[in-house]
């Protein structure tokens, strides 16, 4: 049965944090399924503030891919939170689904995006709303999406579905690849001597994002008719 209970179409909402873009990749892909069943999408970017890290965020590629990508390990490993910055959307709109797109930063939850989840600003967004998770990572995300689960769900949010996108390669080649792509802004065959395999989000990717927002729609808003 729809869970909609306002006059008007459906209102969905896209949360995340993205640095390079892949989160809002898989994001802007399931709002096509979402417009396509007649949903009103407004999308909802944080933006990582905080003097103590956003100067390295603030630039792409990384000016000093190494220091700037171990550098956020003791933050992330703390699970500690940081300053932000959230549009309107967010404090105005009324929605019916929040998808909440969160990349993976040392194996868990990034800190803007953590840094939203324990504000009191996600209360007043989540408090009694479904919500679905997109988490991007290159190869370890079950901690991400458990925590942003737990963390959504702390502040009333009500768990619709999850789903993870990673990149290929093993451990060492993958990080290379991506570290390799955050320094030059390029994708390259090789880096400090190893063959790298392709990073971040592909056409299957987005495939799969758009088969996921299907389902998604059918448990908050209800089964599309057949032939539609």
């Amino acid at each position: 049965m729809p869970t909609v209970t306002h006059s008007g179409p459906p209102r969905v909402l896209l949360l995340y944090y993205s640095y390079t873009g892949q989160s809002k990749k898989v994001l802007d892909a399931a709002a096509d399924v979402f417009r396509a069943r007649g949903c009103v999408v407004t999308e909802a970017p944080i933006e990582f503030t905080d003097p103590r890290y956003a100067q390295r965020f603030s630039r792409f590629p990384m000016h000093r891919v190494w220091p700037e990508f171990f550098g956020m390990l003791p933050a992330q490993t703390l699970q500690r939170t940081g300053d932000i910055r959230t549009p309107d959307a967010v404090r105005t709109g009324d929605y019916d689904l929040i998808c909440i797109g969160s990349p993976t930063w040392w194996d868990t939850v990034s800190m803007p995006l953590r840094s939203f989840l324990k504000s009191h600003e996600a209360r007043n967004l989540l408090d009694g709303k479904r919500f679905a998770v997109f988490v991007v990572c290159r190869r370890k995300w079950r901690k991400n999406l458990a925590g942003v689960r737990k963390l959504a769900e702390n502040k009333g949010g009500r768990y619709v579905d999850g789903i993870h996108f990673t990149y290929p390669g093993g451990e060492l080649s993958s990080m290379l690849s991506l570290t390799s792509y955050l320094g030059s802004g390029e994708y390259k065959d090789r880096y400090l001597g190893v063959k790298l395999p392709p990073t971040n989000i592909n056409d299957e990717h987005l495939e799969e994002s758009r088969r996921f927002a299907a389902r998604v729609a059918d448990k908050v808003f209800g089964r599309q008719p057949q032939g539609n």
